[in-house]
């Protein structure tokens, strides 16, 4: 890397921000470059490509490459590249991926959950009661008197992660059982009615293991990317003293 870096060229790069990206583009490409790319899967790729785009056939091929206005074999590349990052990702961290879930499980829990935000306490009971009776639904409510963006969803909020609620939501939808309508509470400056409508606890499934070996090939892309800056910066600084 200090060959194809030059202690001008770095410090033209490190000037624009751009030594950074560089040097890790150069270690992915390095830490992939033995994984070999067969004919089916490159093939998927470009079909999965085409049909991102809104294509429907290999046929139009041509029309993706004039959409996008670039060569092929730069398309091919960079799709051949993805591939090799996810296959390289579970040789080398498949073992630990089901570990890596079980610490993060929290994190990747989903809820659906209806919800009414607002400043007024009294309000917020009074939506309750209509609700809890049946004389009011959720939805009708929500587009209504709703102080929030859930105003513009019917109330719904969701799919999301369990953990991207406030941490006091999060501890009531944990316990909540669904279809169950909460009493209002307060949080912050806000009195919230809350309805658990579907949690759906993350399972160990193909997918999953992908996104956490991928998560962790990141994180060991950064840090050796990080030991590579360092060992060009000290080059630049050896240089300077030289």
């Amino acid at each position: 890397m200090k060959r194809l870096i030059g202690s001008d060229g770095r410090a033209l790069l490190q000037k624009f921000n751009l030594l950074r990206p560089l040097v890790e583009q150069m270690v992915i490409a390095e830490s992939v470059s033995q994984t070999p790319v067969d004919d089916d899967s490159l093939m998927r790729a470009r079909q999965g490509l085409l049909e991102r785009r809104g294509y429907e056939t290999m046929e139009e091929w041509p029309q993706l490459l004039e959409e996008l206005g670039r060569p092929e074999q730069a398309v091919l590349d960079q799709l051949k590249r993805g591939i090799q990052q996810r296959a390289t990702a579970r040789n080398q961290f498949a073992v630990k991926a089901e570990a890596r879930f079980l610490e993060r499980k929290n994190e990747l829990d989903q809820v659906v959950y209806s919800l009414l935000r607002l400043e007024n306490r009294f309000l917020a009971r009074e939506l309750y009661l209509q609700i809890e009776s049946g004389e009011s639904n959720f939805a009708d409510l929500a587009k209504r008197y709703a102080e929030g963006p859930e105003r513009n969803t019917n109330g719904i909020v969701g799919p999301v992660p369990l953990t991207q609620a406030h941490p006091s939501l999060v501890e009531k939808l944990r316990v909540s059982q669904p279809g169950v309508l909460l009493e209002p509470f307060r949080i912050s400056d806000w009195w919230l009615v809350v309805r658990l409508e579907r949690y759906s606890p993350a399972t160990f499934t193909d997918e999953i293991s992908d996104r956490m070996c991928r998560e962790m090939f990141d994180e060991w892309i950064n840090e050796q990317t990080t030991t590579s800056l360092s060992q060009l910066n000290g080059n630049v600084d050896a240089s300077a003293h030289s």
